[in-house]
C-alpha cells in the first residue's frame, strides 16, 4: 500500500540550500531531468546564520525542498556535490512519516 506506512517509509524530504536562485534552479531542473527527485521547491527569502571556518556568518540563500525515495539519496548528494559551489553544501533528508497516497505513489513513479 503506496499511502499507507509503507509507502511514507520510502519517501523522505531533501533539503539543501543555495546562494542564489540560479543555482538552485539548476540544481532542482538538473534531478527533476534525472529522475532522482520528483520535485523541487525553491523557497526564496531565507536567512542563514552559522559559523564557518571560525567566523559568524548571515548570508542571504534559497532553499530546496525536493520530494524522492530513500534509495536515491546517495545519488542525490553526489549529483548536488558536482552541481554546488559550497565547499560543504547542505545535503539533508528527513523521513516521510505519512502523506496523500496518491501523492506518494507519484513521488515514488516520479523517481523510479
Amino acid at each position: 500500500m503506496v499511502g499507507g506506512r509503507s509507502g511514507a517509509s520510502h519517501a523522505i524530504l531533501v533539503l539543501i540550500t543555495c546562494p542564489n536562485r540560479r543555482v538552485a534552479g539548476t540544481i532542482g531542473r538538473t534531478l527533476v531531468e534525472e529522475r532522482l527527485v520528483a520535485c523541487a521547491n525553491l523557497v526564496s527569502g531565507l536567512t542563514s546564520i552559522y559559523r564557518w571556518q571560525g567566523k559568524l556568518c548571515r548570508e542571504r540563500e534559497m532553499l530546496v525542498l525536493m520530494k524522492t525515495r530513500r534509495s536515491r539519496f546517495a545519488a542525490i548528494a553526489r549529483r548536488v556535490r558536482e552541481l554546488h559551489p559550497y565547499a560543504v553544501p547542505e545535503i539533508i533528508a528527513l523521513p516521510v512519516v505519512v502523506g496523500s497516497p496518491a501523492y506518494l505513489a507519484w513521488v515514488l513513479e516520479s523517481t523510479a
